[in-house]
């Protein structure tokens, strides 16, 4: 089988169609993955065929400039969509382009390449992160719900019927028609939200998108802090830590919060802020390492609640305090709440030292109870084989399709 799948935006929106890609691969099928140029090198050291899509830009960059003018999570989760479409819109020609040829069109969260494979009569299977996405068409609809639900459905088609009217298509009603009805995958675990009985048959949830760790030696440095104390807190606040500007404030509010609360720590991002900045003795700044084995070598994790980072907690069994930015970040905060595993959200606009001092002491006095229950789930998680059973559908669905 030739397929293709097509993503935009952050390392976390990147990340899950590798662990799809690498896995179709070791099973015979040959696998294309197209995304931002940026992506390229993170792509192909994967092992996977990259078709460069849009322009030449740093994603995390420009979502950092509009994160700053935008401190409203919904505002500026709007912004950011807005500015994803116009280059899904804009690359259309070359998402076409790569679709030729392809026996599936596996279709990301951004729903890129379901118009294109539509148009070239290819058949295709989604994949959705985020619940709130999954229309609930098993559930007995009032007028109130049923207006409310079109109205919605309608605004959010708008972006994907100005490419099918390049095409001469005709326009959806609802952004619901353009989901396969053959297959939506959502790589989520049962352990950590329940499936919607609401939900038609062709969403199946497999459980979370993983391999299993990742070979990494940590430097010297790095690796003799680990070993002169006590696990570590992990500050990680993922792009959501990648700065338009030096934010030397917002790193010395968790600085101080950490200090006082008497935590040994280490800090990932922020790197403009630390070139001038003297952390304490007891916390240490790491690059890019990967949350495979840093989250391994923690006590609890502060993260931005992306899917990716979200996902990893539970994968690897360490409690959260969850700081979300944009809106689909607080759904992601809430289920790892929901779960027993993390203290309340720390909203991005609350934050202050009391705050993340507030937030901490919250975790240190709750911590048995979330790390007993995190490292629960993590063994759940385990027996789920979310990949396996991911593969395993999309090849019945394209056998089907045959």
């Amino acid at each position: 089988m030739r397929a293709a799948m097509f993503t935009m935006g952050t390392r976390g929106d990147v990340q899950p169609y590798i662990y799809l890609a690498r896995a179709l691969s070791q099973k015979g099928h040959e696998v294309s993955l197209g995304s931002h140029p940026c992506w390229r090198g993170l792509i192909e050291e994967a092992g996977i065929r990259f078709i460069p899509i849009g322009p030449n830009i740093n994603i995390e960059q420009e979502a950092a400039v509009i994160r700053g003018k935008n401190s409203n999570p919904a505002l500026s989760m709007f912004k950011t969509m807005s500015f994803v479409f116009r280059i899904i819109q804009n690359a259309t020609a070359d998402v076409l382009d790569a679709c030729k040829g392809n026996d599936l069109i596996i279709v990301s969260h951004s729903q890129m390449g379901a118009t294109e494979a539509e148009y070239l009569g290819i058949p295709t299977v989604n994949v959705t992160l985020q619940k709130e996405m999954i229309a609930e068409k098993l559930k007995p609809q009032t007028f109130k719900s049923k207006l409310i639900g079109n109205l919605i459905g309608k605004q959010m088609a708008k972006p994907y019927n100005k490419i099918r009217k390049v095409y001469g298509m005709k326009p959806l009603k609802s952004s619901d028609e353009i989901i396969s009805r053959r297959l939506n995958l959502v790589p989520v675990s049962k352990h950590v939200l329940p499936r919607n009985p609401y939900w038609e048959d062709h969403h199946v949830m497999t459980g979370y998108w993983y391999e299993e760790e990742e070979k990494y030696s940590p430097d010297e440095a790095l690796a003799r802090f680990l070993n002169d104390g006590d696990k570590p807190a992990i500050l990680a606040l993922g792009a959501m830590s990648f700065e338009d500007k030096a934010e030397t404030a917002k790193l010395d509010m968790f600085v101080k919060a950490l200090k006082k609360a008497g935590l040994r720590v280490i800090i990932q991002g922020f790197q403009k802020a630390l070139k001038e900045y003297e952390l304490p003795k007891s916390m240490i700044a790491c690059g890019s390492v990967p949350h495979s084995w840093l989250f391994r070598q923690g006590s609890f994790v502060i993260h931005h609640c992306g899917f990716g980072t979200a996902a990893a907690t539970m994968i690897y069994g360490i409690p959260s305090i969850p700081v979300p930015h944009v809106l689909d970040q607080l759904g992601f905060a809430k289920q790892l709440t929901d779960a027993g595993v993390a203290t309340q959200a720390l909203r991005a606009k609350d934050l202050s030292e009391e705050t993340i001092y507030a937030a901490v002491t919250d975790m240190l006095k709750t911590y048995k109870e979330k790390s007993d229950k995190a490292k629960e789930i993590a063994l759940k998680i385990r027996t789920e084989g979310g990949l396996d059973d991911a593969v395993r559908l999309i090849e019945n669905a394209v056998d089907v399709a045959q």
